[in-house]
């Protein structure tokens, strides 16, 4: 048993699922009482060049790449969500399709956040065909609330961000789209061989298996 501090730096994407956060943060370890966890906030990309540069030790991190020098386990599978205006047509169906979307302003997040989700949505809508009217981009699902509520765009949101979004006459809607859905992975690196990582882990996932119902956001999603 260790009778000194111990320091555990997590970096988690600040889209990540509320319930995977809070997860996290309710891990003790009967090896290690004196554990502190120390959260920082940083997008999936940069995660992963922290993890690299041994600056943190865990990462919560939305669809990381594949990498001989990481291990990923997947804890989260979900649809990004379209929020969207009350009086927009799109809200009286129960979840919507790229297809529906064409011929709207989007409300995109920024493509530095993450490219390879990024541009698989671009990429979906423009093998189908998909045209917006133009695509404003986003750094955090608050700068796309004016737009929504008004009515003169839809906004591409992960979980966290329907949460935030789902008021003052805004609702949300799930995205029915199998190719275009956001895993989120417990990320280390594959050479951390410490016995807190590992205990961690463990003790994460021992916490997970209830997952699913939690995932789903009940519909409908509105304020």
């Amino acid at each position: 048993m260790q009778n000194i501090d111990e320091i555990f730096h997590v970096g988690r994407t600040p889209y990540a699922d509320p319930f995977l956060v809070s997860t996290l943060l309710s891990v003790q370890l009967a090896l290690f009482p004196r554990l502190k966890v120390e959260l920082i906030s940083r997008f999936s990309m940069n995660l992963v060049d922290d993890l690299l540069a041994g600056v943190i030790d865990l990462a919560i991190a939305n669809d990381p790449p594949e990498s001989p020098l990481l291990t990923c386990v997947q804890i989260a599978d979900l649809p990004f969500y379209i929020a969207m205006s009350k009086r927009e047509r799109l809200a009286q169906y129960p979840s919507v399709s790229l297809d529906q979307m064409g011929g709207r302003h989007w409300v995109l997040f920024d493509r530095q956040l993450h490219p390879p989700v990024y541009d698989a949505i671009i990429h979906a809508a423009s093998e189908r065909g998909i045209r917006p009217l133009s695509i404003q981009h986003v750094t955090a699902p608050e700068e796309a609330f004016p737009f929504v509520a008004d009515g003169s765009a839809v906004a591409f949101v992960v979980k966290a961000g329907a949460l935030l979004m789902a008021r003052s006459g805004v609702t949300v809607r799930p995205l029915n789209e199998s190719s275009l859905r956001l895993k989120t992975c417990l990320v280390c690196r594959a050479d951390d061989n410490s016995k807190i990582a590992s205990e961690f882990v463990r003790a994460y996932m021992r916490k997970m298996p209830d997952r699913k119902k939690h995932q789903q956001l009940p519909l409908p999603i509105s304020a």
